[in-house]
């Protein structure tokens, strides 16, 4: 079988997909097809286009308005408010309004007023879902798909491989990872998870042949402040940085599954692990201190 190895970029993530194939020219056109799907996802769903979907949806929230929406946004709209459910609140799409007050950017810290200003302005109870209708009785509010639409697009995109008849391979949106299939010759994908707070280190090395891995964590956006690390997680109830896991890796059978755990273990700080291990879902954890644990087996 030939192996292909495809690389871009896509999510504001470096990205690839590696498959083994009977027939490379088919190969390289179903993958085209699946990266294809992956870049009208966030063509959909990106805050960073004027274009969007969701930027359509989010000027129908700035001035209190309702807005009816098709299945796929439907079934993520689903998806992000069971997490709402099962987090108490914690894993709230309509805060990523904080990112007006927390400029990772600027190296500073935001002023209390503003967060209690936008603080507001979210909570998913404030909205009112009854599908296929969405209405914001709050004007000004926002919401922010992308802690669930990245996992969606790899659960997909192995998906789109499968139902083509690709069997052994891997999709890579930025570290979130589904697999495919095992190596032709039946051998697990070993994947690296990066540790937090060492540049290039590795945490440790997981090896799958089915399954999906996501992880959430302080990697990069930051501000430093003194001895204080303030990462990007940000409590959409104090509008404050979480404060005592630095990251997380989740492996489960689902990319958005894994993602949505990893992102709520964060968010329920002192209680995460404890947390974690209730679900029965392998996961690696650091702490802001260096500690390590978890369950890989």
């Amino acid at each position: 079988m030939e192996f292909l190895r495809t690389e871009f970029n896509a999510m504001g993530s470096p990205c690839d997909i590696q498959v083994y194939a009977g027939d490379g020219d088919q190969a390289h056109l179903i993958i085209g097809q699946v990266i294809a799907d992956i870049h009208r996802l966030e063509a959909r769903f990106s805050r960073y286009r004027a274009d969007s979907f969701l930027s359509e949806i989010n000027r129908c929230a700035a001035t209190g308005g309702t807005i009816d929406v098709d299945l796929e946004t439907a079934s993520l709209l689903n998806y992000a408010q069971t997490c709402y459910q099962q987090s108490d609140g914690l894993f709230d799409i309509t805060s990523g309004i904080l990112r007006q007050a927390w400029r990772f950017a600027s190296g500073q810290l935001p002023n209390q007023r503003q967060i209690a200003e936008l603080l507001t302005k979210i909570g998913w109870e404030k909205l009112v879902w009854e599908e296929p209708t969405l209405r914001f009785p709050v004007s000004g509010m926002e919401i922010d798909l992308g802690g669930v639409v990245k996992e969606y697009a790899v659960d997909r995109a192995a998906g789109l491989c499968l139902q083509a008849g690709i069997e052994h391979g891997v999709v890579n949106l930025g570290g979130d990872i589904k697999i495919i299939g095992a190596h032709p010759d039946g051998s697990p994908w070993r994947i690296g998870i990066r540790h937090p707070r060492k540049p290039g280190g590795v945490l440790t090395t997981v090896a799958l042949t089915e399954g999906a891995m996501a992880s959430s964590g302080d990697y990069e956006r930051c501000i430093v402040v003194g001895n204080t690390r303030y990462g990007h997680v940000l409590n959409p109830k104090t509008g404050w940085p979480v404060a005592n896991l630095a990251a997380v890796s989740v492996i489960g059978d689902f990319c958005v599954v894994a993602g949505s755990a990893s992102t709520i273990a964060m968010l329920k700080e002192k209680q995460g692990q404890k947390w974690l291990r209730s679900l029965g879902l392998r996961h690696v954890w650091v702490d802001v201190k260096g500690r390590a644990g978890g369950c890989l087996r």
